[in-house]
């Protein structure tokens, strides 16, 4: 009895390791619903579901609430993107890294894709190869649904700024290392009409305001206030961190989101025709609006 008891319990323990170690993406395709089940793999996730290409290798950051490690189902933008490329037949591996060396990543070709990207204009400048632009070594895809840009300052400060970057100049300004922004305000940081103060991710920006090294910060909002609630910080941190931030109206201008795919790959023109066929796709079934309320709304 004591035998039989002690296999029910390993057995239990078992199925629940391998539960809570697989991760579950589902899209619906010609009306049927598709589940693709991924399993822990290196540093990151493995999704395979009958492929009929090669494997590729994603990295992306902790971005909440579109994408993160710690978000129910990884957010919306993950399973966006492993519905959409297992759908056009590839094996996908995605891996959370810190942004900066997410870009190095895909760059210097050590991954295919980088995902989620801002709009990269053709004149910036590549922070890993010096004297190449960012699209001599990226392709970006056609967009997909985003969010609004802008500035945040401490609440209850004043600000000059009233929809034109010229009245910030010479502000001290802080920015996630390796973000794009805006193509205007990427510009005028690249000629270095503001001071700049540079985080290595969304956290460390926000305690850069908050801590009075900055003026302002430049981010997504949303982005900016989930970091902070779903960071490791305790309670009264993420109340004092939240409580401090206020927006800078007007927003500076809504952001599309891309794919950016590595020329170092000498697959990367077939790769980025199938990622568009994908997002046409699913943008006019409806699936991709699906995805989005789904991931809004599916862990409440």
């Amino acid at each position: 009895m004591k035998f039989v008891i002690s296999l029910l319990i390993g057995y239990f323990i078992l199925f629940s390791t391998l539960a809570n170690a697989s991760l579950q993406v589902g899209f619906f395709k010609s009306g049927q619903y598709q589940m693709i089940v991924g399993e822990p793999h290196k540093n990151g996730y493995l999704f395979s579901k009958n492929p009929t290409k090669d494997q590729l290798h994603l990295v992306t950051l902790d971005w909440p609430p579109y994408i993160g490690d710690q978000l129910c189902n990884k957010g919306w933008v993950f399973q966006f993107t492993i519905s959409l490329l297992v759908d056009q037949g590839y094996p996908v591996y995605v891996e959370f890294l810190p942004w900066a060396r997410a870009v190095k990543a895909a760059e210097s070709g050590q991954a295919d894709i980088l995902f989620p990207e801002y709009f990269i204009e053709d004149a910036s400048p590549s922070d890993n190869f010096p004297g190449k632009t960012r699209r001599e070594l990226l392709a970006l895809s056609n967009a997909y649904p985003g969010g609004e840009i802008g500035f945040l300052k401490r609440r209850g400060e004043r600000d000059k700024f009233t929809g034109n970057l010229n009245d910030l100049k010479g502000t001290t300004i802080g920015v996630v290392r390796g973000y794009q922004n805006t193509p205007e305000f990427d510009a005028m940081m690249d000629n270095e009409e503001f001071v700049i103060v540079k985080a290595v991710d969304d956290l460390q920006l926000v305690k850069l305001l908050v801590g009075k090294r900055v003026d302002l910060i430049i981010g997504d909002p949303k982005v900016l206030r989930f970091t902070v609630s779903y960071s490791n910080l305790s309670k009264s941190e993420k109340v004092t961190l939240l409580r401090a931030l206020e927006d800078v109206e007007p927003a500076l201008r809504y952001n599309n989101l891309f794919f950016a795919l590595s020329k170092k790959k000498k697959t990367w023109r077939s790769v980025l025709n199938d990622i568009n066929k994908g997002l046409y796709i699913f943008n006019n079934s409806g699936e991709t609006e699906r995805i989005i309320e789904m991931g809004s709304s599916e862990c409440y």
